[in-house]
Formats: structure tokens, sequence, C-alpha cells
């Protein structure tokens, strides 16, 4: 189907939801309609915590724009849905979706396919009673990252450098999940580079004064910087682009989403995650990418749409 053709339809912008992320998506929701509009999509924006997914089919809705981060919207189940509604939907499919969701499972295929990722420890609720906390922290190196298996932007995460604060993290991220991923502090910079299909846009160099990229840094923080270009030499840049297509490709996601590095003390570069749903208002990272790419916001949501679609 050509986009003639879709923009002769409705395309429902799926967004809100029930997730710890429920606030990003509403804004990146909007934003996504707008610019959508902005193409000449006819678009309708349907709140997914309000309206049941049958609805879209009462509606004779037969395309969607997913932009519901989190749970819910992000880890397969709502493609899955779609799917068996005869719906057809942006990004990745259902189980390029659970698998870059799912932390520790994504970091397991990155180790499996000698995708270079930092060394890391997976903590259940089972075990978190016997765990021997100071072991696990010295088994890594003594000082961790915390992360909630299935959250996003940061949710959850914490910090730990003594066995009392892991301890503290492990219960806070248990508290969002049945399994926490540890792993060892990366101590450098941080970056991120987005996917349209088969490219790798332009690397952004993200910096910030708190002690690592968190849920402040992203959305409440004035002092976060946002660099693009990078300032990385260009052979430098290309390697990772081609790192990160390399990861996104392993966990099954596709058409377009986002992939978080760091780059370690001895200049090693460790890939943290695939994004499948990244965020999508007018100054989050993708959009920052595209528009030093040659990509306006409004052509940006259109390729997603044509590759998708």
């Amino acid at each position: 189907m050509d986009v003639t053709a879709i923009k002769k339809e409705v395309i429902a912008v799926l967004y809100g939801g029930n997730s710890a992320e429920r606030e990003v998506s509403l804004n990146s929701g909007k934003a996504i309609a707008q610019g959508l509009e902005q193409a000449g999509f006819n678009v309708v924006l349907i709140d997914t915590k309000e309206t049941p997914l049958a609805e879209l089919v009462a509606k004779n809705i037969k395309h969607a724009f997913i932009a519901l981060h989190g749970r819910g919207g992000e880890d397969g189940c709502l493609q899955g849905a779609l799917e068996y509604l005869g719906i057809t939907y942006t990004g990745s499919n259902v189980l390029g979706s659970a698998l870059s969701m799912d932390k520790v499972r994504s970091k397991q295929i990155f180790k499996a396919c000698n995708i270079p990722t930092a060394a890391f420890a997976v903590v259940s609720k089972k075990e978190f009673a016997k765990l021997d906390v100071e072991k696990q922290l010295n088994d890594l190196g003594g000082k961790v990252m915390v992360k909630p298996a299935h959250e996003g932007s940061s949710i959850g995460m914490a910090m730990a450098d003594t066995p009392e604060k892991l301890h503290n993290a492990l219960i806070e991220a248990l508290g969002f999940d049945c399994d926490v991923l540890v792993e060892a502090w990366i101590d450098g910079p941080e970056y991120t580079i987005a996917i349209l299909g088969d490219e790798a846009l332009p690397a952004i160099h993200m910096e910030t004064p708190r002690e690592f990229y968190d849920y402040e840094a992203k959305y409440q923080s004035n002092s976060t910087q946002y660099h693009c270009p990078c300032g990385l030499p260009e052979n430098e840049e290309e390697k990772i682009k081609a790192l990160s297509l390399q990861a996104f490709k392993a966990t099954g996601a596709s058409s377009w989403g986002r992939v978080d590095l760091m780059q370690d003390s001895k200049g090693n570069w460790q890939i943290l995650e695939v994004n499948t749903v990244p965020g999508m208002t007018q100054t989050s990272l993708v959009p920052k990418a595209a528009k030093v790419h040659g990509l306006t916001f409004s052509e940006l949501v259109e390729r997603i749409v044509l590759l998708s679609l």
C-alpha cells in the first residue's frame, strides 16, 4: 500500500495507556498526531486506557501508529492484539517488541551474538531473600546499575556501590518487576542511535550533571545537554551505527526505534538496550537525530508509517 492510499483511510494514534510511562506517551501521541495531520493523514487519537481495542474494529480503523511506551504497548501485547484484529501497526512485530522490552532477554541475546554489553546478573523475587548482596556487588566490580526488567524511561533504576544501597535498590526495583537486571557500572559517556528501516541516523551524545541519565534528566531537567553531531570521529560514529543496527536486528526489532549505548573507561562500546517505541515529542531523541539527518518531524512520522505499513 502506498502513502496516498493510506492517507485516504483513518490512522489511529494509540497513546496513553496504563503503564508507568503514561505521561510520556500522552505527549508523544499528541506530537505524532499533529505531525501526521501536517503530512496529510486522516488521524484519530485514541487513549487505550479509556477505549477498548474492539472499538477500532467498530470504527473500521485499519491502521494504527503505536505511541504507547512501556508495558502493554511496547512489549508485544498490543502488537499481538492488533494482529488478531487485522489492524496494521507501526514498529516491531510481537517477538521483536517482546524481546527488546525485556532487558534480561535482550542482554542474553547480545551476549549470545557476541555484541558487546556490560557484565550482568539477574535477581528474581524468589531468589532475593537468599541473595548474598555483598558477593553480588563484588562479582560485578563493586558498583552496579539496578534495572527492572520490563520498565522504560529509567523507571525504578538506581546506582549501588555498597551492599546496603544494592539491597535497597533491589527492593525498589522488585516493586516494579519480578526480575531485576544488575549490571556492572559503565563509567563513560552515553550515546543513542535512532534507527529508520535499515539506516542508522546521526548519533546523539547525552550529557547530564546527574549521576546517570535518569527519568529527571530525560524529562524534567534543564541541565541535560544533547550533542548532535555527537563529536566523535567519523569512523568511530560509523562503528557505533553499525553496532547499533546489529543489536537492533538481533532482538528482532524492525521499522524504527532507538539503540542506547555507552563507552566504558577503556574506550570499549557497550550496548545498553533497544527501544522499539521511543519518545516522540518534538524534543525527543529520535526527532533530534532526524532533524540533523534532514527530516522534519512530519516527514519523520510519515517515513515511519511507510516503513511499517
